[in-house]
């Protein structure tokens, strides 16, 4: 798997979990201290997060880090 196929996996299923927990891109960034271009962008598989930010995102969505990374197709 390349880093873009994987960066746009990983934003794919971030924006399918944060839409399941009923919130916004606004919402979910600024509950991790972001703005929502930040989160738009990792969303859309622009950028290579941290991996506190990961923290950050499964911490605010409920869900353990590893099912960030459990990529549904």
């Amino acid at each position: 798997m390349t880093k873009e196929v994987f960066q746009k996996k990983l934003g794919k299923n971030i924006a399918r979990l944060r839409e399941e927990a009923g919130l916004s891109q606004t919402e979910l960034a600024l509950r991790c201290d972001k703005d929502r271009q930040s989160l738009n962008r990792l969303e859309k598989g622009r950028i290579n997060p941290s991996a506190y930010y990961l923290l950050q995102l499964s911490e605010e969505l409920e869900v353990p880090v590893k099912e960030l990374l459990n990529f549904k197709d």
